[in-house]
């Protein structure tokens, strides 16, 4: 399972979005507002799901702002920070 694949599942799961599934999640399309249209507490949860299912820690919010633009941005910054 590539790692867009297995973001798309986990954001489905640990967010509890009921109304959409993994394959419906466009890899460029945007995570917040228009696009998948999470919020800022979807947010939070997404540095946790990320921290614990990757082992990478979004530090900041202007990382986050970048990384959290599309399941691209995030699976790159993903590929980014991975430890080994």
């Amino acid at each position: 399972m590539s790692i867009a694949q297995k973001l798309k599942q986990v954001i489905v799961e640990d967010l509890n979005l009921d109304e959409v599934t993994p394959d419906e999640i466009k890899d460029d399309a945007p995570l917040f507002g228009e696009g998948l249209g999470l919020d800022s507490l979807d947010a939070v949860e997404l540095v946790v799901v990320v921290k614990r299912h990757f082992g990478v820690e979004i530090k900041d919010m202007s990382e986050g702002r970048e990384a959290f633009a599309s399941i691209n941005a995030l699976t790159r910054f993903i590929e980014e920070h991975m430890q080994g």
